[in-house]
């Protein structure tokens, strides 16, 4: 049996569960929202999604609510993935990478210099 998004987020201890929870959400946001064929999801477009996701949730208080979980910069989410990928939450294929998920966006960019309200 798989171990629960809570329970996995516990047992590493580098992010919330809320965290881990947000990140599996905002795969199927990218998959409805994002992307036009279904397709497999890379770390650039799921950052992107859930870029869009987190101002669609919380508008100016994105950036603080991520940093709160522990979600700093865009690889932090490609850790989050990892880590499901590890718990069969998710799943890559042999040519996806951590690195895909490294400086996809500065978070102060796009969550406080570049916000509209």
């Amino acid at each position: 049996m798989k171990k629960t998004l809570e329970k996995i987020a516990r047992e590493d201890g580098r992010f919330s569960p809320q965290a881990v929870k947000f990140v599996y959400e905002g795969l199927g946001y990218t998959v409805k929202k994002i992307i036009t064929e279904p397709t497999h999801v890379r770390g650039q477009t799921l950052c992107e999604g859930l870029r869009k996701l987190a101002i669609k949730k919380w508008g100016r208080l994105a950036m603080l609510v991520l940093n709160t979980w522990g979600i700093k910069t865009t690889r932090d989410f490609g850790e989050i993935v990892y880590l499901m990928i590890k718990h069969k939450w998710m799943s890559a294929q042999p040519n996806d990478s951590i690195e895909d998920f490294s400086d996809v966006y500065d978070f102060k960019t796009v969550f406080k210099d570049q916000f509209k309200f």
